[in-house]
């Protein structure tokens, strides 16, 4: 089995801890060239893998802390799997002194498009211990007629 993972362009703090003295460079930049906007990070933390086996495509993205009724699944245009939807922030008391937040919150959005052999019509989708899996059973690959020719001669 060989799995390949990509890093991630998304991932916050990607200059943190890093010594990075902007008034060096030749010219200026923004600052927002330097933080993350936070509905990104949300979108990067929904972590889907894809997987087909010989019955169907399985897509199970790590959801923790997300109620199944806070998930969207739609088909769009027909072959567009799209998986979205939104984790709340925590409520804040006046009283709290935060010391480190690096649990996200916001809204997520992934899209895949469906190979031609996907059955729409029978697409499943259940959540369990914070893991969506929705399944996409695949169309039986019909072997082409085969007619013998006779051979005159």
């Amino acid at each position: 089995m060989s799995i390949s993972r990509k890093s991630n362009i998304f991932d916050p703090d990607p200059f943190d801890g890093f010594p990075f003295n902007q008034s060096l460079l030749p010219f200026s930049l923004p600052s927002s060239f330097f933080s993350v906007p936070s509905d990104t990070s949300v979108f990067a933390m929904a972590r889907i893998d894809w997987k087909e086996t010989p019955e169907a495509h399985v897509f199970k993205a790590d959801l923790p802390g997300i109620k199944k009724e806070e998930i969207k699944v739609e088909v769009e245009e027909g072959k567009v799997l799209q998986i979205s939807g939104e984790r709340s922030r925590e409520n804040e008391e006046k009283t709290d002194m935060w010391h480190r937040v690096e649990r996200s919150s916001g809204k997520f959005l992934r899209r895949f498009r469906l190979p031609e052999n996907a059955k729409m019509d029978q697409i499943k989708a259940a959540m369990e211990n914070g893991v969506l899996t929705v399944t996409v059973p695949k169309e039986d690959v019909k072997k082409p007629d085969v007619k013998s020719i006779e051979i005159s001669g």
